[in-house]
């Protein structure tokens, strides 16, 4: 296995109870709180973590993801934005 192309090499499959997305969005966003409904569902089913940021409590995160939001980091790393689509997560979170 060792002279295997890394290409051809299988990953170990990530634990999803070892990620956290993070939701950064704002009160009153309806893309936000569709945002927040589909990470829920998908967090749930794979047992990971996740947290909600709002913007207007964090200068630093307005001025970083103002016109992107709602923003869906995985593990500190920005994953999307506007809208988050189930099937991708799911795979970024299972590796």
């Amino acid at each position: 296995m060792a002279d295997m192309s890394p290409l051809l090499r299988r990953r170990p499959r990530k634990n999803p109870a070892d990620s956290t997305v993070t939701l950064i969005g704002k009160p009153g966003c309806h893309l936000c709180d569709a945002a927040e409904a589909v990470i829920a569902g998908v967090c749930g089913e794979l047992g990971a973590r996740w947290e909600k940021k709002d913007i207007t409590q964090d200068e630093e995160l307005h001025r970083k993801y103002w016109e992107q939001i709602p923003v869906i980091l995985v593990d500190g790393a920005q994953h999307d934005f506007w809208r988050v689509d189930p099937d991708r997560l799911r795979k970024a979170l299972t590796g």
